[in-house]
């Protein structure tokens, strides 16, 4: 009989997380289960446990921390049975670009960009050794939305779907599926964290749904799935329309409209 990979899925105590906690233990996977707030991991933990009777290991940390973010890196880079990296942990925006302190600036950099990578980094010899493993990268539409107004927030899910892009690019071809789920406005705890009533916002998608296609894209071993995307030709135009761009950009000369006038 085949085992199930491990899967560590970060932010795990709520919202995102949890239900990607729920629904990998549904399916049979034991868990590694990464977040700040222990008691409620412990309480999470023990649920999964009684229902779905899968072992779960519960890790307490603060990816922005150093040590921390280190302890997770050295659980998956030495573990082999955790084949299935769920990247979720992250932070929104509070206030607009000019009401950030270096402090914000630090901390939300941090979370949503560096841990991350470290954890994705740390994770990917181990799989494309094995030839086999996911690593699945929560991002955001608002990575290619700059009119939304969070630009900081917008600029690390920039960030991360790149990333995924070129992970993709490279661990692919061993047999290392890299996935970027771009939500849009998911009714979680991260409004409230950042100071928004969620309420207030016009389209909210429950977190349950937001998952449960997520991982529709997941086993179609999808690069990047945008569950409220309901014209799916939008995204192959725009990633078409940049292939375009790439293929136009000639680099021995600047183009004549930027030629110095005789």
């Amino acid at each position: 009989m085949t085992t199930l990979p491990t899967v560590l899925i970060t932010g795990a105590s709520s919202g995102i997380g949890a239900v990607y906690a729920e629904r990998f233990a549904q399916r049979g996977h034991d868990l590694v289960l990464v977040a700040r707030d222990k008691s409620r991991l412990d309480a999470l933990a023990a649920r999964l446990r009684e229902t779905h009777k899968v072992a779960i290991d519960v890790l307490p940390a603060d990816l922005t921390q150093q040590i921390d973010l280190e302890a997770v890196e050295a659980r998956v880079r030495t573990d082999a049975r955790i084949g299935i990296l769920i990247n979720n942990a992250g932070m929104a925006q509070s206030g607009g670009f000019v009401q950030q302190s270096a402090q914000d600036i630090d901390r939300l950099i941090a979370l949503n960009t560096t841990a991350l990578t470290r954890l994705a980094a740390a994770i990917a010899p181990r799989l494309a050794q094995a030839g086999a493993g996911s690593i699945v990268n929560i991002g955001s539409v608002v990575g290619f939305a700059p009119e939304f107004g969070m630009t900081l927030y917008g600029a690390t899910k920039a960030f991360v779907l790149f990333l995924s892009q070129g992970m993709n690019l490279e661990l692919s071809p061993k047999g290392v599926h890299v996935q970027a789920v771009l939500p849009a406005a998911t009714r979680t705890e991260i409004w409230a964290r950042a100071g928004i009533d969620v309420n207030t916002l016009p389209e909210v998608m429950d977190v349950e749904e937001l998952v449960d296609a997520a991982l529709v894209g997941f086993d179609r071993r999808e690069l990047v799935t945008i569950p409220p995307l309901h014209v799916a030709g939008r995204w192959d135009a725009l990633d078409g329309a940049r292939q375009g761009l790439l293929s136009d950009i000639r680099q021995a000369r600047a183009a004549e409209r930027y030629q110095p006038q005789a």
